[in-house]
């Protein structure tokens, strides 16, 4: 018998490109890195749309690092219409149309954070969807922050990577053993994953939940080329290296996450 494994959400992603980039440009970052974005949503589940919009003659630079990452990219000139932008016009209709016509997606991600917004998320929940809002926090409506279900910060994206940038290099700094370094990048994986869960979610956190988590992240991830027999064999790794505290399940064999150990 193996762990329970809940299903995860289906995800759109709609993202505002030219208002985040400027935000994080203003805020000191070098460039809007769409992948923290997207590992970040990965998390919480599948994410089937991925749409950008903007006057990609402006942002040409940034076409491949969207191609890349599966984006379709919405050429809108850069106009006004009304007095209204025509790429938040355009996002806003495309978002309702799926909202009304795919009722398989659950979870509507906007990257902006831009107010103007706000009736649009407002249509969205009356719609029964999930609202995750994304924007550089100084450059972020607090009106559009408050009527999202979920709002989150690039900025904690950035922290967090530039904190397990300096997990990896200390653990880099440890002596291996020939054959190590795929094992090292396994449990690093697990850990910044884990992580990540522990702190989004509540309820009980399965092994299997995690391993699902991660297949979305990295599709070619595979506990056998890391040196693993199993995941759970993953699992049992982490918590002799005293980076996890597990609980097994007799009855399934598989085990529950409790917490992260102090040292990880």
């Amino acid at each position: 018998m193996t762990e329970l494994v809940t299903s995860a959400p289906n995800i759109a992603v709609y993202a505002d490109y030219e208002n985040v980039a400027l935000g994080a440009i203003e805020a000191g970052y070098d460039a809007f890195d769409i992948a923290l974005v997207l590992e970040r949503l990965l998390e919480r589940g599948n994410v089937v749309v991925r749409k950008a919009y903007c006057d990609w003659v402006r942002y040409k630079g940034e076409r491949k690092r969207l191609h890349e990452r599966s984006f379709e990219l919405v050429e809108v000139p850069h106009v006004k219409l009304s007095g209204k932008n025509s790429a938040d016009i355009r996002l806003v209709v495309d978002a309702l149309d799926l909202a009304h016509t795919k009722a398989h997606v659950g979870v509507f991600a906007l990257l902006t954070g831009d107010s103007d917004f706000s009736p649009l998320v407002s249509k969205l929940r009356e719609n029964g969807k999930w609202v995750v809002g994304v924007g550089v926090r100084q450059s972020t409506s607090k009106l559009l922050v408050e009527i999202c279900d979920e709002f989150i910060y690039y900025d904690d994206l950035v922290r967090d990577k530039r904190r397990d940038g300096q997990r990896r290099a200390r653990g880099s700094k440890t002596a291996q053993e020939p054959g190590e370094g795929r094992k090292e990048e396994a449990i690093e994986l697990l850990i910044e994953t884990v992580d990540s869960m522990l702190r989004d979610r509540s309820g009980r956190l399965w092994g299997s939940m995690v391993k699902q988590t991660i297949k979305r992240k990295r599709p070619q991830f595979s506990e056998s080329y890391h040196g693993y027999r199993s995941f759970n064999r993953l699992l049992e790794d982490a918590r002799d290296r005293d980076l996890l505290v597990l609980e097994k399940d007799e009855r399934s064999g598989g085990y529950e996450i409790v917490e992260l150990s102090a040292d990880s």
